[in-house]
């Protein structure tokens, strides 16, 4: 798939089909998230994949956002494993979690899975739920299947401001 249709024709699905998720499929997702950008390579990102009905209950505890999808990805990072900027005030744990999610959310398209970026939870309750070391923090979880009979895209969508409104040169 061309990368201009992967970017354009993903959507946050949120009526996934009892299909579960190709291991081939998974494992081209996962990788992706594992080549993904992190500062000074630390590669502090954890991933875990709920797919057993115990992880997937925990899961459902946390939040009523999981659509169906019989794969959910939780996206976390090491925070005793960051680069500290100049300054001190921010750290580098969110941005690269954040760019290992976006990764795997892109390849999950292109590998013609559906997904949905699911961020309603308390983390610090589901990483005790799930049992998640103390030194991780968890930045996002995302869905993923094949989306069922009529999922589709929210009606605003394709909606998206022109680039003069988002976008200034300096």
């Amino acid at each position: 798939m061309d990368f201009k249709d992967v970017v354009k024709d993903r959507f946050a699905c949120k009526k996934f089909g009892s299909r579960k998720v190709e291991r081939k499929a998974l494992e081209e997702i996962l990788e992706a998230g594992r080549l993904a950008p992190t500062a000074k390579n630390l590669q502090e990102q954890k991933i875990y994949v709920l797919e057993s009905q115990e992880s997937l209950a925990k899961f459902d505890k946390a939040t009523p956002c999981r659509y169906g999808a019989q794969t959910v990805l939780i996206v976390a990072y090491d925070k005793n494993n960051v680069f500290t900027y100049p300054g001190g005030k921010r750290d580098s744990g969110i941005e690269d979690a954040s760019i290992v999610a976006t990764h795997m959310l892109l390849a999950a398209q292109n590998a013609d899975v559906d997904s949905c970026w699911i961020n309603f939870f308390d983390p610090d309750k589901l990483k005790e739920s799930l049992g998640l070391p103390e030194n991780e923090e968890i930045l996002m979880a995302l869905d993923l299947g094949y989306g069922a009979e009529g999922a589709k895209p929210l009606p605003n969508h394709s909606h998206r401001k022109d680039l003069s409104e988002t976008v200034q040169y300096l």
